[in-house]
């Protein structure tokens, strides 16, 4: 019927219309979500550009924010495990103007894997940086637009 990616588009948009708008209006797609690594696009468009036509900073935040938050939201759904989710600390290095839809990949699955090995064992909240890579690949291939690194900090419920 529908592919997990769908799926997760579907339950991501839903999300962000209900609990996060400001996702919502951002437009964000999954393009990759496995076990290792997530991808997702946000369109540079009116809404998402600033006025020297290139993405906005706090859209790209809420694209690190999103591509670091999912992995961990979509692996923790996975085991039906409840866990509380938030992100304590944030640095952007911005390189680049991203001038183009811009892709958010974060490959940081195995660590989030093993935090939520070690919330669910011991009950406690576990920080951990995830490390999250902003490109244009349409304009400038694999180049870093931006990267970002966020303190994800997770608790079992």
């Amino acid at each position: 019927m529908f592919s997990a990616l769908q799926k997760a588009n579907f339950y991501l948009g839903t999300f962000g219309f209900f609990k996060v708008p400001l996702i919502w209006l951002c437009r964000p797609k999954l393009l990759k979500l496995d076990e290792n690594e997530v991808e997702l696009r946000i369109p540079l468009k009116r809404r998402t550009k600033n006025h020297l036509n290139s993405m906005y900073f706090g859209v790209l935040a809420v694209g690190a924010d999103v591509a670091g938050g999912f992995m961990a939201m979509s692996k923790a759904q996975q085991r039906g495990k409840r866990v509380s989710l938030a992100f304590k600390e944030v640095e952007g290095k911005f390189l680049k103007r991203p001038e183009a839809d811009v892709h958010f990949i974060c490959k940081d699955g195995q660590l989030i894997d093993d935090m939520l090995d070690e919330t669910l064992r011991s009950g406690e909240r576990v920080n951990q940086p995830v490390r999250i890579i902003a490109t244009c690949p349409s304009l400038h291939g694999d180049e870093p637009m931006a990267e970002f690194s966020l303190v994800l900090s997770l608790k079992a419920r």
